[in-house]
């Protein structure tokens, strides 16, 4: 399998925000333009094969994904804040298997599509046991193509690591600029730099 994206990029004439389908080659680029892989998650992710998790039940309409939690935060916290919008049919604080430590994210299930929404726009933002939470929607069984971020996709990420993933409400899709960058470029300028002052 090519680890080249099938994806065609839209023109800058129908710019958007946010994708509409995940494919993880235009994730991983700031404006949605790419066509290539700049990073090795984003080829393993592109190579990958996923399924959404069939344990996971409940519908994904009324489902918000809640990141960027304390460590310390916990569900009945969370329903405390929550809970304003409508009735809460299921909270999770996503921990690891190992330790049972929150790796800093949940799920928070509405009664209503309509409370989902409300909280969606009310608490992206909002400071929680000191912490600036951002809340999206669920994806993963709403968004065809998905890959998690442990397969090399998922959204958001930190610019330290060097694999930023766009298109969603934590880093939206800038603008494509008028002429696009090839990547190769850049690498071969900083290698010759390299070459010439070392």
């Amino acid at each position: 399998m090519s680890s080249r994206s099938t994806h065609t990029p839209p023109s800058t004439s129908r710019f958007k925000k946010y994708a509409d389908e995940y494919d993880p080659i235009v994730v991983g680029s700031i404006d949605g333009q790419d066509t290539t892989p700049h990073d090795r998650a984003l080829m393993r992710a592109a190579k990958s094969t996923y399924r959404p998790n069939c344990k996971v039940s409940g519908n994904p309409r009324h489902t918000i994904f809640v990141g960027r939690l304390f460590r310390e935060t916990n569900e009945e916290k969370l329903r405390n804040k929550f809970e304003r919008f409508g009735k809460i049919v299921s909270c999770r604080v996503v921990r690891d298997l190992v330790t049972g430590m929150s790796k800093n994210y949940a799920f928070i299930e509405f009664q209503s599509r309509a409370a989902a929404i409300e909280a969606y726009d009310a608490m992206n933002g909002v400071t929680v046991d000191g912490a600036e939470l951002l809340v999206d929607f669920e994806w993963e069984r709403r968004m065809r193509g998905w890959k998690p971020r442990r397969l090399g996709g998922g959204f958001g990420g930190k610019k330290e690591s060097g694999q930023l993933r766009f298109g969603c409400r934590a880093r939206p899709f800038q603008r494509p600029r008028s002429h696009p960058v090839d990547y190769r470029d850049i690498f071969r300028h900083q290698k010759t730099q390299r070459k010439i002052h070392s």
